[in-house]
């Protein structure tokens, strides 16, 4: 119990995270079309419920979803298949989290412009800081990382951009912390994240948005 308060009332306020991070995104937004919501999305653990709506190609994905009630409604759809489900400006938030990675580049931007439709207020876009490798897992093909996304080109066409998950050199595959022991890297890293949230250019992960 001890642990616990430690970890949330405490380590969390001075490191904060990617949900932290997430939540204050989308606290203005009273709905979220959450693109490619997969099994578990960060939203499950948001302090205050979004009415959202969650879509995946992976059945399983759904299903294990669905079981936790994180999302309001399902869509077993391809999230190139976004226009033919969902009317444009039909969402306060479009959120594609750990997405845009397991698409070809061309795949990716088409990505981009749908969610720009689909969204009233906002798009946030979380992946890896280049091109990272990762190979299939979880019998779920979609896992397989296509294409790696810079800050720049984010940038570029209109998106803000903070470092999420601290310094690069810390996490590797599945940002599975490198080295050991891991509660000391760990710590290293979220230290680092004091310094790469505003200046991305080294951070592991982006958390990019953009106003719509």
């Amino acid at each position: 119990m001890k642990e616990k308060f430690i970890k949330e009332k405490i380590y969390k306020k001075i490191f904060k995270n990617y949900v932290n991070e997430l939540e204050e995104l989308t606290k203005d937004c009273q709905s979220l079309l959450d693109v490619g919501c997969g099994m578990e999305s960060p939203i499950m653990h948001f302090k205050k419920r979004i009415n959202a709506v969650g879509v995946d190609a992976f059945l399983p994905s759904i299903e294990r979803s669905k079981a936790q009630n994180i999302h309001n409604e399902y869509f077993n759809i391809g999230v190139l298949e976004l226009d033919k489900q969902f009317e444009n400006k039909s969402f306060d938030c479009v959120l594609a989290s750990d997405l845009i990675e397991h698409l070809h580049k061309d795949d990716g931007f088409k990505l981009l412009e749908l969610a720009e439709k689909i969204a009233k207020k906002r798009v946030v876009i979380f992946t890896p800081n280049g091109f990272l490798k990762q190979g299939e897992y979880d019998n779920n093909p979609w896992q397989v990382h296509l294409s790696g996304w810079e800050i720049n080109e984010m940038e570029e066409r209109g998106y803000k951009v903070i470092g999420i998950n601290g310094h690069k050199f810390f996490r590797g595959e599945y940002a599975h912390i490198k080295y050991k022991p891991r509660f000391l890297w760990t710590l290293l890293s979220d230290l680092s994240q004091k310094f790469v949230r505003d200046s991305p250019k080294n951070a592991f992960q982006i958390l990019c948005y953009k106003d719509v």
